[in-house]
This record gives C-alpha cells, sequence and structure tokens, in this order.
C-alpha cells in the first residue's frame, strides 16, 4: 500500500468585512490507508464558544470544495452524510481548538483539507445600496 500525502494549508476568507480572527492548523501530514487522519485548529481573535460555527472541508486535486462537517458554539455537530460514519469533530474550550478525525482513510481522501468559521450572516453581507 502506498502512503497518501495530506497537505495542510489554511482556509479564512471573511467575504463582507476585515476580520481579526486567526486559524493556525497542524495535524498528520503521512497517513497511511486503513489510519486515522487527525487535524486540529486553533483559533485566537474570537472564542469558539461564541455564535459561531466551526468548519472542516477538503478539496482534492481537480475537484470542488467537499463541505465535511462542522461544530457549534453550543457544541453541536454536523456532517455531510456521505462521511458521517467516519468522521467526528470535537473541539477543546479551554484550548480554543477544534478537530477533525477521519477514520479508515483510503487513496480517495486524499486532498487539502481547510478548517474555516462562518462567516458575518444576514443583513450584514447585503449591499448597502439595492440596485434600482
Amino acid at each position: 500500500m502506498t502512503p497518501m500525502w495530506l497537505f495542510l494549508f489554511l482556509l479564512s476568507a471573511p467575504r463582507c468585512v476585515l476580520s481579526q480572527v486567526q486559524l493556525q492548523q497542524w495535524g498528520t501530514e503521512l497517513v497511511k490507508p486503513s489510519e486515522t487522519l487527525s487535524l486540529t485548529c486553533a483559533v485566537s481573535g474570537h472564542s469558539i464558544t461564541s455564535a459561531s460555527c466551526w468548519h472542516w472541508i477538503r478539496q482534492a486535486q481537480g475537484k470542488g470544495l467537499e463541505w465535511m462537517g462542522r461544530i457549534c458554539s453550543d457544541g453541536s455537530t454536523n456532517y455531510n452524510p456521505s462521511l458521517k460514519s467516519r468522521t467526528s469533530i470535537s473541539r477543546d474550550t479551554s484550548k480554543n481548538q477544534f478537530s477533525l478525525q477521519l477514520s479508515s482513510v483510503t487513496t480517495e481522501d486524499t486532498a487539502m483539507y481547510y478548517g474555516a468559521r462562518d462567516t458575518v450572516r444576514g443583513s450584514q453581507c447585503e449591499p448597502r445600496h439595492k440596485p434600482p
């Protein structure tokens, strides 16, 4: 079995406002088939328990982004149904970190993995002047 290289990058792209939130990501870079991928994202500039959701997204080479799941400020989680049986997202509020575990990896899981925060919501993203 050949090992898989999983390249880790940071995704922090707020849409409508400048953000002081920073995410620093680390974890397993080399995972063999059938093993578990573990990634952690440390958040600064915002508490993970304050009205936000924290997401894991991945992108395989030549493909679009795939949402994997999220953990919200109240600790609730949601997962992509196609990955739910192998995915676990947790948090450590004392360290202001959230983590991803993906079990039983295969070569199909080779991708860039991104930790991300919700951007601003609702009217904050609407144009200030509506076109006529």
